[in-house]
């Protein structure tokens, strides 16, 4: 990799390699934790292009976590970064933080019907524009563990993929999964493409022995349960 800009060096990179691009193409998934920070910071320093930054703070600091507790000050005057990056980083990890606390909360609640669903998520879907495919892991009473947010977009059976879904599943030791989208439209009644989707991943699942245990779609107020209109 040639050139003195650090633009035209990130741009030297194969498209596949880049950390944006690799984002939109791959999902966010597929970057390591250096590249996602690039992706924050935009660009690099004198000297160094914006991987090779990112890179570098999480070297000196060892993990995300310990990164992830350093202010503004810090990573102005230790760093070596300007106020507007640090401001930067200093929000997305807030947001990250804030976001944990939520999953806590989350992890409390006790699914014991679609409606607990629809109760709980229903306001995390409502307003959106796009659909957004969800996979809420749960434990062996029931209760949720963690959830996903998967894919955003029209859905798909070619990038609804078993394989993603059911590793964040078994990393999270989960006995059942609920699987829960939006349509923006209003419009509660599955696509054919909708229950495509559910059937493979309800396969996939008993094979695996993690049990599909719904899959609801929420549309303004209301919401759509597979398992009570016996679809799975």
């Amino acid at each position: 990799m040639t050139g003195s800009s650090d633009k035209f060096r990130i741009k030297d990179l194969s498209p596949d390699d880049r950390p944006r691009e690799k984002l939109i193409l791959k999902g966010s998934q597929s970057l390591s934790d250096a590249e996602l920070i690039a992706i924050i910071l935009r660009t690099g320093t004198k000297g160094k292009t914006v991987l090779e930054v990112a890179q570098n703070l999480i070297k000196d600091h060892g993990n995300l976590a310990q990164l992830a507790s350093k202010s503004v000050e810090n990573f102005t005057q230790n760093l070596g970064i300007g106020k507007d990056k640090a401001a930067t980083l200093a929000a997305a990890f807030e947001l990250s933080r804030r976001i944990s606390v939520d999953q806590r909360w989350f992890s409390k609640q006790k699914i014991t019907s679609p409606g607990d669903v629809a109760k709980i998520f229903g306001p995390l879907l409502r307003d959106e524009m796009q659909e957004k495919f969800f996979v809420i892991c749960l434990n062996s009473a029931n209760k949720i563990i963690k959830y996903k947010d998967i894919f955003t977009g029209t859905l798909n059976s070619s990038i609804i993929h078993p394989r993603e879904i059911f590793k964040f599943a078994l990393d999270n030791n989960s006995a059942n999964i609920i699987l829960l989208h939006n349509h923006p439209s209003g419009n509660l009644e599955p696509s054919g493409e909708d229950v495509q989707i559910t059937k493979r991943l309800v396969d996939a699942g008993t094979i695996l022995g993690i049990k599909v245990f719904d899959h609801i779609i929420i549309a303004e107020n209301s919401y759509f349960s597979f398992v009570e209109k016996k679809i799975i």
